[in-house]
């Protein structure tokens, strides 16, 4: 089952799981992110459920600019270490890809670590994601 996350409880429900790949959050800033996110981005989360246990998260925000118009972007991708391989990362884009669709958007954008080398092979071959360009980052200190 996926479902829509939308309370802080569901929230950190689906917190354990969005911390294997943000380790660098803890609770509090998380849930400072999100609620920021929330009301700012139109941030959206949602969690794919199994035996009412949090398997994988997804998090997206709908998104326009002059390179790929009106878009989704998915911010954040993962499913729990223990279950992965079960098809539930694709059972999350393709519930994105049909929440962008039914919204009026028209294409699904995200970017991925360059070590994530599994992750590459997954968007390409098995979700049919092209690679068209890469994303550079510079902290302000």
């Amino acid at each position: 089952m996926i479902k829509q996350l939308k309370t802080k409880q569901e929230w950190l429900e689906a917190f354990p799981v969005m911390k294997q790949l943000r380790t660098h959050l803890n609770e509090e800033s998380f849930l400072e992110l999100m609620e920021e996110a929330v009301e700012k981005e139109d941030y959206q989360m949602a969690a794919l459920y199994e035996d009412n246990q949090v398997r994988a998260v997804i998090g997206y925000q709908p998104a326009i600019n002059l390179y790929n118009g009106r878009h989704v972007w998915v911010c954040d991708l993962v499913t729990d270490a223990e279950n992965r391989s079960n098809g539930y990362g694709a059972a999350l884009l393709a519930y994105v890809e049909a929440w962008g669709k039914e919204n009026g958007y028209e294409s699904i954008s995200l970017s991925s670590g360059l070590q994530r080398v599994g992750a590459h092979r997954f968007y390409q071959e098995k979700m049919d994601y092209d690679k068209v360009s890469y994303v550079f980052l510079k902290r302000f200190s």
